[in-house]
């Protein structure tokens, strides 16, 4: 008798949990298995089940309702093409989605390849409150897969993220990468408070009362967070077109990282000036090191990034792309990570 292929449910596990498009999960390779070992379909399909829509992360940090019934839908399609007798696992689980209501707030949990995990609150639409920047957006997942194939560039160093947005690649950064400190920053006030409560929900308790910006420590979960237990973490407020060389020499980077931060024309000029002002921002006058990924939705839009690059005289190189991804196995190709000399 044919066995189903080693590691299917974990291929269908980090996928679901990130909430990725359905389309992107293993559905090909499951027909295959259910032809090659249907004596076996109940036996994958419930290990399906339970490290997806049973999983912990998934109990308490659930995908959107629709997404959940969506895929729950596809499952039990893909269960009676087979001859096998029913699941009444994803029948009842089914049932349980369809009686929730919808609800414009979502998670998504990322599993680290430590076996860590980030988890996520998001808004289900892209465009929420005025803002794109409740959602993880492409880039950030390349950026963070990159840091922590390169840990040594941020170990025991102040490391400066902007457009922090949900705050996925800095958290993943702090809970793998040791940084000395970590500082988030955005400008949308609904961004920082949901960026807020997902380093809360990561384990780092912010400390209240601190007018430009929030420092907290990590208080660790349970098995979660030992690596970064002494990174001190900062969220600020920071607009590129106002902040100033005083504030930013305040921040002390040694490195700079964004993710998707070049996306429309008319915050270029305030993005590289900025980048100007981090090049003298530092006490000893040395340049932090930085970090840009891009995805490439409009091409005259990156080019356009890059010319005013020139024209500042800030230089760049393209960073390899890794051949694989830790979190998800499916790497958008128009992902593009710079490295800039200011």
């Amino acid at each position: 008798m044919a066995e189903p292929l080693p590691g299917l449910a974990l291929l269908f596990q980090r996928r679901f949990l990130a909430a990725r498009p359905l389309r992107s999960l293993p559905w090909p390779e499951l027909e295959q298995s259910l032809r090659t070992a249907p004596d076996s379909a109940l036996l994958l399909l419930g290990d399906i089940l339970g490290k997806t829509i049973l999983h912990p992360l998934c109990v308490k940090y659930p995908p959107s309702a629709k997404y959940r019934r969506c895929f729950l839908t596809e499952l039990i399609k893909k269960l009676e093409s087979t001859a096998a007798e029913p699941l009444d696992e994803l029948y009842e689980a089914l049932a349980a989605v369809l009686k929730e209501e919808e609800s414009p707030h979502c998670y998504k949990n990322y599993i680290l390849p430590t076996g860590d995990s980030v988890s996520l609150g998001e808004s289900t639409a892209l465009i929420s409150g005025c803002t794109t920047g409740l959602v993880t957006w492409e880039a950030a997942l390349p950026l963070a897969q990159w840091a922590l194939h390169n840990p040594a560039v941020f170990r025991d160093r102040t490391i400066l993220e902007l457009g922090s947005g949900v705050g996925f690649t800095g958290i993943a950064i702090c809970k793998t990468c040791q940084p000395r400190t970590f500082i988030f920053s955005d400008c949308h006030p609904r961004v920082l408070s949901q960026l807020g409560e997902n380093i809360r929900l990561n384990g780092f308790t912010p400390e209240p009362d601190v007018t430009w910006s929030f420092q907290t420590q990590s208080q660790g979960q349970e098995g979660e967070g030992e690596k970064c237990q002494n990174t001190n973490v900062v969220v600020a407020e920071l607009d590129w077109s106002s902040v100033t060389e005083k504030q930013l020499l305040g921040l002390r980077a040694d490195v700079v990282i964004a993710a998707d931060v070049v996306y429309d024309p008319e915050i270029i000029s305030a993005l590289v000036g900025m980048l100007q002002k981090l090049s003298t921002s530092r006490a000893d006058r040395k340049a932090p090191e930085v970090f840009i990924a891009s995805t490439i939705r409009n091409p005259d839009t990156y080019q356009l990034f890059q010319a005013e690059l020139g024209k500042a005289g800030i230089r760049w190189q393209t960073i390899p792309a890794q051949s694989s991804c830790d979190f998800l196995y499916d790497v958008q190709p128009d992902v593009t990570i710079l490295q800039l000399f200011l």
